[in-house]
């Protein structure tokens, strides 16, 4: 699979200083995750709007913002997002098909990244259930992002945990060939295996969360700039 933008996105920011950090160390998204089913958001709404004013405010910026949530309603979730002012939102829960058409005709500008979750159990978890899903969502959306399901926790983001990268490899080759989608990898990546994953997977991007924290939970700036050292290294190696 190729594509030309590389996309490097960090999730999860406590304040704006840390979404700065993030910019200035090379990151090109930056995910605010709320509106969980499962994790405390970091941040309130309200102070994720002044992280988003704050980060474009910035001279010389140019990571973009995501919305990341499990929201199903179209409306419910472009209010949101118009609330926030952000450049794109991450559709991590079970969206049915016709919302996700009505956001995308509400919002033609808006990126919109549908997350397919690995190894939940069930519908929706399965390779052939996840292909199926991606097919049907390709014609709204911008590009598909591959996470991990936590069965101990029930978490699908933020798990620290890996997930069988040949599934996500399998997705990739086929959202690229039949309808020419990026793929972004994500689930438990960190600085040590993000070049291993890009080239067992050759996604479009990455993104991590956890495996850029300290022991506090706080974006770690050695962390971040070794795993955009790496990632950046590995996707461009596999540019033709």
């Amino acid at each position: 699979m190729t594509n030309t933008q590389i996309m490097i996105q960090a999730a999860g920011v406590k304040n704006l200083a840390e979404a700065r950090l993030l910019a200035a160390c090379g990151v090109t998204h930056v995910g605010l995750p709320l509106r969980l089913p499962v994790h405390t958001p970091d941040v309130s709404e309200d102070e994720a709007r002044d992280i988003v004013r704050g980060l474009a405010a910035n001279p010389g910026n140019t990571a973009q913002t995501v919305l990341i949530t499990y929201l199903e309603d179209a409306r419910e979730t472009l209010a949101l997002c118009r609330f926030l002012g952000v450049d794109g939102v991450q559709l991590h829960g079970p969206m049915p098909l016709p919302e996700v058409r009505r956001l995308r005709e509400a919002a033609p500008a808006l990126f919109i990244i549908k997350s397919l979750v690995v190894g939940m159990a069930g519908k929706r978890g399965g390779e052939a259930d996840l292909l199926a899903e991606a097919e049907a969502n390709a014609p709204y959306v911008d590009a598909f992002l591959t996470d991990t399901f936590d069965p101990a926790s029930g978490a699908s983001g933020a798990t620290g945990k890996t997930h069988d990268w040949d599934v996500s490899r399998r997705l990739a080759q086929a959202l690229w060939q039949g309808w020419a989608k990026p793929l972004i990898l994500a689930g438990g990546l960190t600085p040590d295996n993000v070049a291993q994953a890009i080239a067992a997977v050759r996604p479009a991007g990455v993104d991590a969360h956890t495996g850029l924290e300290d022991a506090a939970g706080n974006k770690d700036e050695a962390l971040v700039l070794r795993f955009v050292a790496e990632a950046r290294g590995a996707l461009e190696a596999q540019a033709p």
